[in-house]
């Protein structure tokens, strides 16, 4: 990144050099497998659009494990859901939970998945929880959740709006957390620690509504754990920015020219769609 220039743009080229294809050698299992503890009874939906996005966005297993009213919920839209533990390649976390009311139980089966090998998509209602960590992150916050983060880490008021200076805030993030950044927005930063750093503006104004950051979520986990070998988590996590995003414009462009409202489902079901774009 260079003065004041937005960060570089991840691209449809990016993407598909991400995305890992099937091949008649693979079973449910080498596709990848993500687990996700996300949702509670407060907000079940949260769960629901993030499995709902994750299977959309192309895996071989999800497992789901959360409260009874989320996971009944889950399985009736999905039943191909595993609701039981099992070995997984990445996690999701936080979607659609709330700092003040989670449990000591969640709090510690929440750190034990933090503290393990596998990497972990944070998002929500678990940013609170996101400190040193065994486990490679990709954290998931909006402007306010940022900067309700940057103040727990003692940084002091972001300088400015600008795409360059919301980047640099993320990269300074990223260091001190050694986690990868994903900073939403009308255009989205995705920061590593190690400095690299990338836009994506693919979407539609028509996505700025309820669930599509837990959509969002789900389509990060989903890449992650079925990325090509060697992936670094920034990567597959602009991956699945770029794919988000274009979902919503596929869902809202089917509605005419100029577009037309969306939901957070329009746009998980949209998902493939995009992801069969990255092949042509």
């Amino acid at each position: 990144m260079l003065g004041q220039d937005r960060p570089a743009p991840w691209t449809r080229a990016d993407a598909a050099r991400v995305l890992r294809r099937p091949t008649d050698e693979d079973d449910k299992y080498s596709r990848g497998v993500l687990g996700v503890r996300t949702g509670s009874e407060r907000y079940p939906g949260a769960a629901v659009l993030g499995v709902e996005a994750a299977w959309r966005t192309g895996i071989g297993m999800v497992r789901y494990l959360g409260p009874d009213r989320p996971t009944a919920l889950v399985l009736q839209r999905r039943p191909e859901t595993v609701a039981a533990a099992g070995r997984v390649q990445a996690w999701l976390i936080g979607s659609g939970t709330d700092a003040g009311d989670r449990s000591d139980a969640e709090t510690e089966a929440l750190a034990e998945i933090l503290a393990g090998a596998e990497p972990v998509v944070v998002d929500a209602g678990a940013l609170d929880l996101v400190g040193p960590s065994r486990a490679p992150r990709v954290i998931t916050p909006h402007d306010r959740e940022h900067a309700r983060l940057r103040a727990r880490l003692g940084f002091g008021p972001e300088k400015g709006r600008t795409d360059a200076e919301r980047a640099a805030s993320a990269l300074q993030t990223a260091a001190a957390l050694g986690a990868a950044v994903v900073l939403k927005g009308a255009v989205t930063i995705v920061a590593a620690p190690d400095g690299w750093v990338r836009s994506v503006q693919v979407g539609t104004p028509w996505l700025a509504t309820a669930g599509t950051g837990d959509v969002l979520a789900g389509a990060i986990g989903a890449v992650i754990a079925g990325a090509e070998p060697g992936t670094t988590p920034a990567a597959a996590a602009a991956t699945g920015v770029w794919l988000h995003g274009r979902a919503a414009s596929l869902a809202a462009g089917r509605l005419g020219p100029a577009g037309g409202p969306i939901t957070a489902l329009d746009v998980a079901e949209a998902l493939p769609y995009a992801v069969a774009e990255t092949s042509s």
